[in-house]
């Protein structure tokens, strides 16, 4: 008898955790960064098309100018202590850029997990934002025919001209999941979408510092 009153409570303990994993999964977390208007939207992509721009005219002319200089000694020193270009993006300008892109300009950051979103693409909704050297990053996905919302955070760098990441914190819904579960399949994924992950050929750095991404001339 008393071992079928443990195996009872332990069975009602057993639904009870799977019930509350099932909510935590289910609900939106704690958002990543401010919902922008679609006028925002456009006024950040705008500031990062013409930074990128500037960026891009920068390292022309840095290249340019090298390349003109003679070989004597005393030029040699004065290109290598010229600093190099650099651009600093926020997260602001990344949000705006990535909602163009998935076609959420127009008002998709109110989307809740259980919003009938249709045949939308996998990622449906984004948020991110920088803090310190960090990225943080929240993405709106079905999983098993639900809308969830995933977020991680890490570290972005480069490595042999490719963008890198480390992720420090994984979520799902408002579930924690250990980071050494999900980084093997993580970085497997990432080497096989290699390719979408090559920086421009004039970015020889990248990193997120003081809370915005900043790329270095090569």
């Amino acid at each position: 008898m008393k071992k079928f009153k443990i195996d009872r409570i332990i069975s009602i303990a057993t639904l009870v955790a799977s019930l509350v994993a099932i909510f935590l999964v289910l609900k939106r977390p704690a958002p990543v960064a401010r919902p922008q208007a679609p006028a925002a939207i456009a006024e950040h992509a705008q500031s990062f098309d013409q930074k990128m721009a500037e960026f891009q005219q920068e390292t022309q002319q840095s290249s340019s100018s090298g390349t003109s200089q003679t070989s004597t000694s005393d030029a040699g020193q004065a290109a290598s202590s010229s600093p190099k270009a650099e651009v600093h993006i926020n997260s602001d300008e990344i949000s705006a850029v990535l909602a163009q892109s998935l076609g959420t300009a127009g008002g998709a950051s109110g989307l809740t997990p259980d919003s009938n979103i249709g045949s939308a693409p996998t990622i449906k909704d984004q948020q991110v934002s920088f803090d310190g050297d960090l990225v943080h990053g929240q993405f709106l996905t079905e999983i098993a025919g639900k809308d969830v919302w995933v977020t991680v955070a890490g570290h972005i760098g480069e490595k042999d001209g490719y963008a890198t990441f480390e992720p420090t914190e994984f979520k799902v819904g408002d579930l924690s999941v250990p980071v050494s579960l999900v980084n093997p399949a993580l970085q497997k994924k990432l080497a096989e979408q290699r390719d979408r992950l090559k920086l421009p050929d004039n970015v020889g750095a990248m990193k997120v510092e003081n809370g915005e991404l900043v790329m270095q001339q090569k």
